[in-house]
């Protein structure tokens, strides 16, 4: 007499009996998720609102003082805001084009044995820990930065001279670090397309680089959202790589000024921080995680609205 088997793929009852469990473990994994997202959202505000009402709306968001530890304390964060959305917004314009321009060549032109060295070199830039883009931009990057500013601010009397640690350098730290998340995205998007769209394009008598900017580009297009939304927060989440490079001083975001984003304001001032103090580096978290949700929430609607009218 042949043993009994049993499988868990085996039978309507069983079958339905893990198809039941399935559902329990993925529910339970959803509501997880959500439940990160809200402790962290309930944790920022409650961190983050009680500087608000000490010091003041209106003080912290739109002064621009940031003395903490003097006689009568200062806390205005508007230079730390505008430096994190035109640092970002600008190394967003650098570094967009030029990933999805490359995911284009890996995945359109390339030839396989090029890309096969190329995509590797990609991928490793992804994996270098963001401190080593700083030491890079410390070496490389500023004394580049500081010639240069010497020959533009020769003989000036007021400017104050950083040494190239300046929002340009910050900036182009932060381009070149969003690359491998734009390239790696935007090029599995491309990839993505049917094969069926760019014949059509080539049979009606399109070139190659026509058919890829009016028939492969539009098609992959919300993958190339996404691929910016992910750089987006990358770059705007950034702390150790520009606070090398960035000169960490609050000072309107000029591109020869050293200045100091939302992200290195919290790690260069955390560490011995209290009271008042330590509440508006809270304050100063609360308005990131702003900022990083309000760009996220604006992006997917415009991916949502774009694919109905595709749709239409």
């Amino acid at each position: 007499m042949r043993p009994k088997s049993y499988s868990i793929f085996g039978g309507h009852g069983s079958k339905s009996g893990v198809e039941h469990a399935a559902e329990v473990i993925f529910t339970v994994c959803g509501f997880f998720a959500v439940l990160a997202v809200a402790s962290i959202t309930l944790y920022m505000i409650i961190s983050g609102t009680p500087a608000l009402f000490k010091v003041g709306i209106l003080d912290i968001l739109f002064g621009t003082i940031w003395m903490p530890a003097a006689a009568t304390p200062s806390f205005g964060i508007l230079y730390v805001i505008l430096t994190s959305i035109i640092g970002t917004a600008l190394a967003i314009l650098i570094g967009v084009p030029i990933g999805v321009m490359t995911a284009v060549f890996l995945a359109e032109v390339a030839p396989e044995r090029l890309t096969n060295i190329v995509r590797p070199a990609v991928e490793l830039l992804a994996g270098i820990p963001s401190v080593i883009y700083g030491l890079l931009g410390i070496l490389i990057l500023n004394p580049l930065m500081y010639k240069i500013e010497l020959k533009i601010f020769a003989g000036s009397t007021t400017h104050q001279f950083t040494g190239g640690a300046n929002l340009i350098s910050a900036v182009l730290v932060l381009a070149l670090m969003i690359l491998p998340t734009v390239i790696n995205i935007s090029e599995s998007a491309l990839r993505a397309v049917p094969q069926h769209l760019r014949s059509a394009s080539l049979a009606l008598g399109a070139t190659k680089i026509q058919t890829i900017f009016s028939a492969v580009l539009p098609a992959a297009k919300s993958g190339i959202i996404t691929a910016i939304v992910l750089g987006t927060g990358r770059a705007i989440g950034e702390a150790m790589a520009i606070s090398l490079v960035s000169g960490s001083s609050v000072n309107m975001p000029l591109p020869f000024n050293s200045v100091r984003f939302l992200t290195t304001a919290i790690v260069s001032e955390m560490s011995y921080s209290a009271g008042l103090h330590k509440q508006v580096l809270f304050t100063i978290g609360l308005v990131l995680f702003a900022f990083i949700m309000l760009i996220n929430i604006t992006l997917n609607n415009l991916l949502k609205k774009g694919e109905e009218s595709h749709d239409k």
